[in-house]
């Protein structure tokens, strides 16, 4: 079993319902208000809830910034390439996920996930052989969207093969390639992968990508974080849709 800290993170699994909760801690001294909307949902979904002192959750958590609740819950599933191939199938409108490879940090790991669901990805593929990342420290910069948004963990290349096969185009981000994101059309169905600042993204994902692109820089650095690149890279690809939407709309108008 795993910890959940704080409000956000415990309402968005509650509400997403892909976790198998065992009981919920809130803090003797915990403000009612601000407690209410857990322990309100937690009755909706039969999840027992339990007073406790201060101190027996301050001990099970990783610091004092839980905000008085604590939940003890199963691990978040993961999505498998099939189930993956599955939840393309079903999407109306062109599909767009990040593959991320080389990630280390968990924290890094959240705001990427918060970010890749404030712009409309579909899902994440992290290619590793190992999880090891701490749940908490994930849920917490991803403010919620590490329990909504898909997560499939990859350990080779064979899924990105499947989804090639489905028309979604897989574009690597690389430095020093000739094509700017900006010059790049994004709004077909698409896989964005980004490597991180030690290695890049490996020989093998770069053998199965149709194409590349850059992020375009001033100034004196060579490298942009992972989560900051794939900040850009998102925002691009939201732009570019957003647009084409657009686009659509007046056309039938006209």
């Amino acid at each position: 079993m795993e910890h959940l800290e704080g409000k956000q993170s415990i309402i968005a699994a509650l509400q997403a319902r892909q976790r198998r909760f065992q009981v919920i801690l809130v803090s003797q001294s915990a403000h009612e208000e601000k407690v209410r909307e857990v322990i309100e949902l937690a009755g909706q979904f039969n999840v027992p809830v339990r007073r406790a002192e201060s101190r027996e959750l301050d001990a099970m958590a990783h610091g004092a910034t839980h905000g008085g609740v604590l939940a003890v819950v199963s691990a978040k599933p993961r999505l498998g390439a099939d189930e993956l191939v599955k939840l393309v199938d079903s999407l109306i409108e062109p599909a767009l996920l990040l593959l991320i490879e080389g990630i280390e940090d968990a924290r890094n790991l959240g705001f990427v996930l918060r970010t890749a669901e404030a712009v409309g990805a579909h899902a994440v593929l992290i290619k590793k052989h190992l999880w090891d990342f701490d749940s908490v420290e994930i849920a917490r910069p991803a403010s919620g969207a590490y329990e909504r948004l898909p997560l499939v963990q990859l350990e080779d290349v064979q899924p990105l093969r499947q989804l090639r096969a489905q028309g979604l185009q897989l574009i690597g981000c690389l430095a020093g390639v000739k094509r700017t994101l900006y010059e790049t059309n994004l709004t077909a169905p698409c896989i964005l992968a980004i490597g991180g600042e030690k290695r890049g993204l490996s020989g093998a994902v770069r053998s199965e990508c149709d194409g590349f692109l850059t992020i375009p820089s001033k100034g004196g650095a060579t490298s942009l974080s992972l989560s900051h690149a794939s900040a850009i890279i998102l925002a691009e690809a939201m732009r570019q849709r957003l647009n084409a939407g657009k686009s659509d709309y007046l056309k039938s108008e006209m």
